[in-house]
């Protein structure tokens, strides 16, 4: 399988995307003529080749008429553009979705509804180009699975329409909710809207690169001049396919024998660990040394966090020792709904594949408040909202959350 694997060492922005992509192979040409068939004129797609520190890399600049500068426009003016263009169904969808995806964390920054949102900087014509060209681009080098690794935020402070903001810009900071992040400590904007955007819309999984063979290698340039090379790097190569539309990645397994502990500390100690990223927490009862009852705890984290989880492990029990593998998994794809049921607002985590919908879960909490407040039957909720799920999800009608935190643990 065609792998794509995005490395932000220096974050990432619409145009070092694109230019990362032309670096690794993509012809200008096929770019513009796809790029061609938006329902917009007077832009242009100029590609340069620059050196940041050391390393050379290809730099793109959208070039844009007078008619276009300073333009403001909405969402519906986005999805029009799109869906205008000549552009196939399954590009237009993906580009659709990140247009959405942006004006929701938009509306959320600004406390209004997406409808009303308008989009300065995001929403220039250079932003259309970088979006589209990006899903377009991977679409000609045959990429069928994209990864990323943790995104470097940058830090200081950014101005923009809305005057000087803190980095990550409030609409960066939705976008990347619940992915890897960090900072190098560099005062600069690193990772732009319209980078996070892409990346965490496309990408299927995060964290170190995955296993695969190496074929290209591109470097999308930014603008600025920093301490390191100011470039998105791209590496394309092949790796083993998984299960139609299912997902890769790696996480990290941690582990403690434990034989000396008040057992009421072990439900402080969970609670600590998943509020510290940990994706599943499991206790097995074991027999150590001397036959001696003991615990086996057990948690799966993202890579990133091992170190994190590890240090609560070594502070909240009486191990003095932790073990952590690397372990790789497949996974379904996996939203977060929100359902209208005649008791209440129920929240549900959807799973799917390719061939369509493989689990439903509604939110147990959700559906334990709602029963006590109806005095209705828990079972009755959850299956109820199960149904609906089901059905408005097949219908297209449900959409994801962007800026709820995942209501369920587990892997």
């Amino acid at each position: 399988m065609k792998t794509a694997y995005f490395d932000c060492f220096a974050g990432a922005s619409g145009d070092m995307i694109l230019g990362a992509l032309l670096d690794a192979g993509l012809d200008v040409e096929d770019l513009r003529r796809g790029l061609s068939g938006l329902p917009i004129r007077d832009f242009a797609v100029d590609v340069e080749s620059v050196e940041k520190g050391g390393i050379g890399g290809s730099q793109v600049t959208v070039v844009c008429g007078e008619s276009h500068h300073h333009e403001h426009r909405h969402l519906r003016d986005l999805e029009s553009i799109v869906k205008g263009s000549g552009l196939r169904s399954a590009t237009q969808e993906k580009c659709l979705k990140i247009f959405r995806r942006l004006a929701e964390a938009e509306a959320k920054v600004h406390r209004t509804s997406i409808d009303a949102v308008h989009f300065h900087e995001v929403g220039a014509l250079d932003t259309i180009v970088d979006v589209v060209g990006a899903v377009v681009g991977l679409d000609l080098l045959g990429v069928e699975s994209i990864h990323c690794s943790p995104m470097n935020l940058g830090g200081g402070t950014v101005k923009c329409a809305h005057g000087e903001l803190p980095v990550p810009a409030p609409a960066t900071a939705e976008l990347v909710r619940e992915k890897p992040v960090y900072s190098s400590g560099v005062q600069a904007e690193l990772l732009t809207p319209t980078g996070a955007v892409i990346l965490t819309t496309l990408a299927d999984a995060f964290g170190p690169i995955p296993a695969m063979a190496i074929r290209t290698i591109g470097y999308g340039a930014g603008r600025r001049d920093l301490p390191f090379p100011n470039l998105l790097r791209l590496m394309i190569g092949e790796s083993e396919a998984s299960p139609a539309g299912l997902e890769q990645d790696s996480v990290a397994v941690l582990e403690a024998n434990v034989d000396d502990m008040n057992p009421q500390l072990f439900d402080y100690v969970m609670e600590k660990l998943f509020d510290t990223g940990a994706l599943d927490v499991t206790l097995t009862p074991v027999h150590m040394k001397k036959n001696r009852p003991a615990v086996l705890i057990s948690v799966i984290c993202p890579v990133q966090k091992r170190e994190d989880c590890a240090r609560v492990l070594l502070q909240e029990t009486t191990t003095i020792g932790v073990r952590w593998s690397l372990n790789h998994r497949v996974k379904a794809r996996r939203e977060i709904f929100d359902v209208q049921t005649p008791f209440g607002k129920v929240r549900c985590k959807v799973a799917h594949d390719k061939g369509g919908v493989l689990n439903i879960a509604p939110e147990y909490e959700d559906c334990r408040k709602l029963a006590r407040e109806q005095q209705v039957s828990l079972k009755q909720i959850i299956e109820t909202a199960r149904c609906l799920a089901h059905r408005e999800y097949e219908t297209g009608m449900l959409r994801p959350q962007l800026d709820e935190p995942r209501p369920h643990r587990g892997v």
